[in-house]
């Protein structure tokens, strides 16, 4: 039976009980903003007023018989998948619930090199064991692009038993792999697949992105529809696609880290996004699309920078690429991709999504206009007409695979001991040092530091990256195990 996609079950039941205006003898105890004035008054009565507490006539998150559920069938059904459930903890809550539902501990999970700090967390959560597959380097832009079938058949021959394989669909630049191929590389040693989609969301809804899990086959995958999908911040899902997983165990697992308290806010930006991308998705993409090629194709006029497109991700390395991520590399300026974001953000007021040693990065949403993307080529203009040119570095894509001496969840609970960044070289890394965005850990607890890692770590501080993961903030001292 066809779903009616133009349906918003959930918002509607929460705009009808604020229009309602029960007595509100419950939580939260703003009540309608009365007791929040200040904030009511920037943001508005109707948002203080679907602040609402899970209660009769808009349902419980965690176990809903009423208008969540119909919303969630809704959302897998535009998704193409079997079941879905709403987060409102990110995709980091579905990526660790992804985990734990396929993994006990001890069991082993196949896992790109270059993955967000969120699966890492859920090896934590999970104890499980990671088995890590290195993706593939661009010399040409500085970065790791994504994981190649071969590699990932040759894990899987190599440790027997592992219990599922973990993808980045696409990677935060935009890279994905083949998932069809990993897909059914997974399959005929039936093994489930899950894939981390933060980052590709949109995708499912236009034929010229790289292949969305649901449609390549995949068991499971967690989907930002709060980063490219339109709705607001910390709201996502989880999708289960036909086949080996069991939607109630991932309904407890799930239930293990929900909140009692679930922002309907949050909730019905999820429905109303839905339906936005279910029903208009494709043309609003095809505008996204056209102002992103053509923004591509005036950034790459200017001269020193280089805004690859599909067509290299495709000869280099027969990789997927999502045009909407624009990567653009500075190298050629004398300029590191650092300088250059904070040049944007300090003289032009333009904020981009992050920056590496030799690129930067924006991101083009369904809720682009024109003049954003003017205004970024005109301020890369006339950063390239001042540019000193100091000479073009050497491009190298860093990329450590340091050796797992301790599971991730039994490093966690080790006691451990600070230790000067300088003198860290050779022990085991008790935290993790990451620079975000993007997220991706440049060592993990439970692995050797090597003096590679403190070397490229004393780079990133002199770029003034910012560090995240360390107990010290500035990342001088580094926690070892003890």
């Amino acid at each position: 039976m066809l779903l009616d996609q133009n349906r918003t079950p959930l918002f509607d039941a929460v705009k009808y009980h604020v229009k309602r205006n029960a007595v509100p003898l419950q939580i939260p105890g703003h009540k309608h903003g009365n007791g929040l004035e200040e904030y009511r008054d920037f943001v508005g009565e109707n948002v203080l007023r679907m602040d609402l507490n899970q209660t009769r006539g808009i349902d419980f998150l965690w176990d809903p018989p009423a208008v969540i559920a119909e919303a969630e069938r809704l959302l897998a059904d535009a998704f193409g998948a079997e079941h879905a459930f709403f987060l409102i903890n990110g995709t980091t809550s579905g990526v660790q619930a992804m985990i734990m539902s396929a993994c006990k501990p001890g069991e082993q999970v196949i896992i790109p090199r270059n993955a967000h700090k969120s699966i890492f967390n859920g090896l934590i959560l999970s104890g499980a064991r990671p088995v890590y597959v290195l993706p593939e380097v661009s010399d040409r832009l500085g970065i790791v692009l994504g994981v190649t079938e071969d590699s990932l058949a040759a894990a899987i021959k190599e440790n027997p038993g592992t219990k599922a394989v973990l993808v980045i669909n696409p990677s935060y630049y935009g890279i994905a792999s083949n998932l069809k191929g990993i897909v059914e590389a997974a399959r005929q040693n039936n093994i489930p697949v899950l894939a981390d989609e933060a980052h590709g969301t949109h995708m499912h809804f236009h034929g010229c992105f790289p292949v969305s899990a649901m449609k390549a086959g995949a068991d499971m995958s967690a989907v930002s529809l709060h980063k490219t999908g339109g709705s607001l911040t910390q709201s996502s899902a989880l999708l289960i696609g036909a086949g080996k997983v069991d939607p109630g165990y991932v309904r407890q697992v799930l239930n293990l880290t929900y909140t009692s308290s679930p922002s309907y806010i949050l909730l019905c930006s999820l429905d109303v996004a839905r339906k936005q991308l279910a029903t208009r998705g494709a043309q609003i993409l095809e505008r996204v699309l056209e102002i992103t090629r053509w923004v591509r194709e005036e950034i790459n006029k200017i001269d020193g920078l280089f805004a690859p497109d599909k067509g290299f991700f495709e000869e280099t390395g027969s990789f997927g690429f999502d045009e909407t991520k624009l990567l653009i590399n500075v190298q050629e300026l004398g300029l590191t991709g650092y300088e250059v974001e904070e040049m944007l953000a300090r003289d032009y007021n333009i904020l981009i999504e992050l920056a590496d040693m030799y690129n930067i990065l924006a991101i083009i949403s369904i809720g682009e206009r024109k003049e954003y993307l003017e205004a970024l080529v005109s301020a890369l203009q006339d950063i390239s007409r001042t540019a000193a040119r100091r000479g073009t570095k050497k491009i190298e894509a860093f990329q450590f695979n340091p050796k797992v001496v301790m599971p991730p969840r039994d490093a966690f609970y080790t006691p451990k001991r600070s230790v000067p960044l300088e003198h860290c070289a050779g022990e085991v890394a008790g935290e993790m040092v990451m620079v975000y965005p993007p997220g991706i850990p440049v060592v993990c607890m439970g692995e050797i530091i090597t003096e590679e890692i403190v070397e490229y770590v004393k780079m990133l501080k002199r770029e003034k990256c910012t560090l995240q993961g360390t107990a010290d903030p500035k990342a001088d001292n580094i926690l070892i195990l003890s």
